[in-house]
């Protein structure tokens, strides 16, 4: 076993020690509890981390990938011991989250934009516990913040479907006209024109991040409307299962939707989770962890695609590698020649509110 630090001698060494002490009362859903396999019973040597999740994680979408990321830490490292809450409302994260803060955990993650103003609180109430919050903009002392640039392999996925399209119309099923999502819509429009000018993206907009029957509708609704590639982002593969059921190619999201795909599925922008709760958890565990936002890309194996569809063409694959290639060489920039050229971070993660050329409509208010 790794010599390691207490929580609290971690924290005090960063300036950051207080007391605990609030009241928590336990969230909606079912709590689970896995430790590595040699930890949980040395305080000392052993960090406690809570995950909670704001869907159940049985629906191979956000919260599913996240989980993926959550075991793979569990097993690599024998000091630690983690515990995991789904199906969390953001209206009801404050209670989970105090609760495992009166557990003694050392970080609570939550893994979704809507928790981040409740994880705020929380934090400032609790400083003796580390919070890490997905998604989100706010930091303080005991609380970092932390995502990864999906965008890079949207635009690899858009560069697919340009390739791929012959109506060079691509359908977009989206969630909520959020930065994160606008982001996704714009960097697949912008690969797939780097390929073929002439693709223009259809979005149907379904205000909810996960409702099977709605992303169904509105993928169908896209089919109807003549696209012949459809994208998504969603907690779900129905807009994957509808594009199969009409017979056009299709991009899923979150996890490898192959299955539900069948012959017409082309790839997904998936999450490596574990290549940011890894080193953070290691952080932890040394003492040397600092609040600070994550924001890395393909290069650092925290975005990626899954494997292709069994009809992709070789030229397409192809095609991506080496566009994959000259992104994480720095050749190659996702917003260049884009009205994003010479946007910062904080205007890409936060405040992109518009189409790039391309993309039909305007973003809803």
């Amino acid at each position: 076993m790794s010599t390691g630090i207490t929580r609290r001698r971690a924290i005090k060494a960063l300036g950051l020690a207080g007391a605990t002490g609030l009241a928590g009362c336990s969230g909606s859903g079912d709590a689970a509890t896995d430790e590595g396999e040699d930890g949980g019973s040395d305080g000392s040597d052993t960090v406690k981390a809570a995950f909670v999740y704001n869907s159940e994680v049985g629906d191979q979408g956000w919260s599913w990938a996240h989980e993926q990321g959550r075991q793979a830490v569990a097993e690599e490292y024998d000091w630690l011991e983690t515990g995991h809450t789904e199906a969390v409302e953001p209206s009801e994260a404050k209670s989970v989250f105090e609760q495992y803060v009166q557990d003694d955990y050392d970080v609570v993650f939550g893994n979704t934009f809507g928790y981040m103003d409740t994880m705020v609180s929380v934090a400032e109430d609790s400083p003796d516990t580390l919070f890490e919050h997905c998604s989100g903009y706010e930091t303080r002392e005991n609380m970092g913040r932390y995502f990864g640039r999906m965008y890079q392999a949207r635009y690899l996925a858009g560069i697919a479907a340009g390739m791929l399209t012959e109506a060079d119309t691509l359908g977009y099923v989206a969630a909520l006209p959020i930065a994160e999502v606008v982001r996704g819509i714009n960097a697949f429009t912008l690969g797939a024109r780097s390929v073929n000018e002439d693709v223009t993206t259809k979005v149907r907009w379904t205000n909810t991040w996960y409702d099977p029957p709605k992303e169904k509708e509105a993928a169908t609704a896209l089919v109807d409307e003549g696209v012949d590639v459809m994208a998504q982002h969603q907690d779900s593969a129905a807009a994957v299962q509808a594009a199969a059921e009409a017979d056009i190619w299709a991009t899923g999201y979150d996890a490898p939707m192959a299955e539900q795909g069948g012959d017409s599925y082309v790839t997904s922008p998936i999450w490596h989770w574990e290549e940011f709760y890894g080193p953070t958890l290691e952080a932890i565990h040394d003492g040397s962890w600092e609040a600070d936002f994550y924001w890395e890309g393909l290069g650092d194996g925290i975005v990626g695609l899954s494997d292709w569809g069994p009809e992709v063409p070789e030229d397409v694959k192809s095609s991506v590698d080496d566009a994959r290639s000259a992104i994480e060489s720095g050749d190659t920039d996702v917003w260049a020649d884009s009205k994003f050229a010479d946007a910062d971070d904080e205007t890409l993660f936060q405040d992109m509110s518009s189409y790039v050329e391309g993309v039909e409509g305007s973003v809803p208010e």
